[in-house]
């Protein structure tokens, strides 16, 4: 794929950070995927799956503007993601993985609803709506990353399909 195809995919990709639509993905938009996400499990902000993912976010933050925020304003245009994603994740989709991980990590917390680290499909599908994600897309992403179908969603998968999505365009 040529580089001005790989560019045209990935911006397509930044709506989906930019929760308010401002035109800009800042901390607020991490926020509020946090608060999203809280509210569709019912768990607390204050409360220590909360916190752990109001942690996470900010980590996401830090991470996503480090690679990508290149003015420096905290807020991060369609032309710095690209330009980010072009120059440092396009060869290497687990650093972006890996920054993400911490979100995910705590996102996986709060959705896991027997506790045994691993998501269920559907758990996986209310985490994507409330995120946003348009539900007939949510149902198959969900359903999709259940590769064995086992009913189990596990972390590692998890964090594998985000970077793909978000670096690789199909």
């Amino acid at each position: 794929m040529d580089s001005a195809e790989y560019e045209r995919r990935i911006a397509a990709r930044f709506a989906t950070f930019d929760q308010d639509g401002n035109k800009y993905i800042s901390r607020e938009d991490f926020s509020t995927a946090a608060a999203a996400l809280c509210k569709e499990f019912g768990v607390t902000a204050r409360s220590d799956k909360g916190q752990s993912l109001y942690i996470g976010a900010e980590a996401f933050w830090q991470g996503m503007a480090g690679i990508a925020d290149r003015d420096g304003d905290q807020r991060i245009t369609q032309g710095e993601f690209v330009g980010g994603a072009v120059k440092r994740l396009r060869d290497n989709p687990e650093r972006f993985g890996e920054i993400a991980r911490p979100f995910l990590h705590a996102a996986i917390g709060i959705a896991d609803s027997d506790g045994d680290g691993a998501v269920a499909p559907d758990e996986v599908q209310r985490a994507l709506k409330a995120l946003g994600v348009p539900e007939e897309l949510a149902a198959t992403t969900a359903a999709g990353l259940d590769a064995d179908g086992d009913g189990k969603v596990a972390e590692q998968e998890i964090v594998r399909a985000f970077a793909q999505y978000f670096t690789v365009p199909e």
